[in-house]
């Protein structure tokens, strides 16, 4: 087996430069590897991009979820037929894939024994498109108060696996919705929300379940809208999103849908998988199980 390794020493708070040499003794147990270093924003995806992966049987994200979206969109410059198998090594501040794979933050030695046992899966990948570019995702995009948590999330990386959680509080508090227009599958709702979320996995920032009932190759996409409520309440509703008991909230609709289009009077930006990327209008599409991951089966 023949891998190529694509690693991010920045994920984690630094934290995960520590970890590359563990991480490449226990992948070269197994099979030959070439590894890419990136050093800064959108490196993962050039580099990906410029590779020939014709001549590996495998590509793997190192880093958290901002990597592994980087790596994703790399490999989709590429034609589907090159697309080789994707595979992931948690060492993250946000791993919320590795956790819908079974994988805890920090679990990399059992991601390493998912690429050894060479098991493939085949997942939905969502596709976002927007007035100015298209991009792919395989956790989710978010609008209103996601993204205006990563924003604060970004400067406390220092924290961990805590950074997103207490971003997304202190917004929160601060109760701002945005008047949106969401088309899913053809229905139309108009109305102030104070987010949207749009999932192909269970889990946001590691530590969310935000959308319990998401599976990743049912060819659907799960829709998380949350309206106007009072501060009071939105308070008592955020710790129930850790257990994914905040869809019992009449404030919460959720549905599940193959294509989603969001419009707002004024552009919102985007937070796919960890990134901001883009803003409104967009045309968010679930691909069936376009994609290839080394993993355990459904």
């Amino acid at each position: 087996m023949r891998l190529l390794l694509v690693f991010n020493p920045h994920a984690g708070a630094g934290r995960a430069a520590q970890l590359l040499p563990g991480v490449r003794s226990a992948l070269e147990n197994f099979a030959v590897l070439d590894v890419l270093q990136t050093g800064g924003a959108g490196d993962a995806t050039r580099l990906v991009a410029a590779a020939d992966l014709s001549v590996y049987d495998g590509l793997i994200a190192t880093g958290g979820d901002g990597t592994l979206f980087e790596v994703l969109n790399g490999l989709y410059t590429h034609d589907k037929a090159q697309r080789i198998p994707l595979g992931l090594v948690p060492v993250g501040t946000g791993n919320a894939f590795a956790r819908d794979l079974g994988l805890l933050p920090g679990d990399w030695a059992k991601a390493v024994d998912l690429i050894r046992a060479g098991g493939l899966r085949q997942v939905d990948v969502g596709r976002v498109e927007t007035a100015s570019e298209t991009y792919f995702f395989l956790n989710i995009v978010g609008a209103g108060l996601p993204v205006d948590a990563m924003e604060i999330a970004a400067k406390l990386k220092f924290l961990g696996n805590s950074a997103y959680t207490l971003a997304a509080l202190w917004r929160a508090i601060k109760l701002k919705s945005y008047p949106l227009s969401i088309e899913i599958d053809g229905k139309i709702i108009n109305q102030d929300s104070i987010f949207l979320e749009i999932s192909n996995t269970r889990y946001t920032g590691t530590t969310f379940l935000m959308a319990p009932d998401a599976v990743l190759d049912d060819g659907l996409l799960d829709v998380t809208l949350l309206g106007k409520l009072s501060r009071v309440r939105l308070l008592r509703l955020f710790p129930t999103i850790y257990k994914g008991h905040h869809v019992r909230y009449d404030e919460i609709q959720t549905c599940k849908a193959q294509e989603i289009r969001i419009t707002a009077p004024q552009d919102l930006v985007l937070a796919p998988d960890g990134e901001l990327r883009g803003c409104t209008p967009a045309t968010i599409t679930c691909l069936e199980r376009d994609l290839q991951i080394f993993g355990p089966g459904p």
